[in-house]
């Protein structure tokens, strides 16, 4: 007498290996005492299954300053420019990182530093 063992294996979809969002451009403007921040994204998006979901700006210990959710897929609008205004940076900051994330992958690696003035 003997048991057999299936094993089932799961393939992978292309998706989860796809590149993260590029940013491209990063425009900042102080008005009042509140920041507006315009960024510009490229990304492969697929449709609903994998787009660039959002950005977000931090401190250079990492910190969320500010997160602009993006709620649906740009897939025939490459690049893409999307703002959040009334963003509050503490005055002894003089620089931040804009950080870009998709619905598969996460916050991507790529982090671009922008000079406040």
């Amino acid at each position: 007498m003997f048991k057999r063992i299936f094993l089932a294996t799961a393939v992978i979809s292309a998706p989860a290996f796809a590149d993260p969002p590029v940013i491209n451009a990063v425009n900042v403007e102080k008005s009042g005492g509140a920041w507006r921040f315009d960024v510009t994204l490229s990304h492969d998006d697929t449709g609903w299954d994998h787009y660039a979901d959002g950005w977000r700006i931090i401190d250079s210990a990492g910190n969320e300053l500010g997160h602009r959710k993006l709620a649906h897929p740009h897939v025939n609008e490459q690049p893409f420019t999307r703002s959040l205004s009334s963003v509050q940076i503490p005055d002894d900051i003089s620089e931040v990182g804009i950080q870009a994330r998709d619905n598969i992958t996460g916050w991507g690696g790529e982090i671009k530093m922008v000079k406040l003035k």
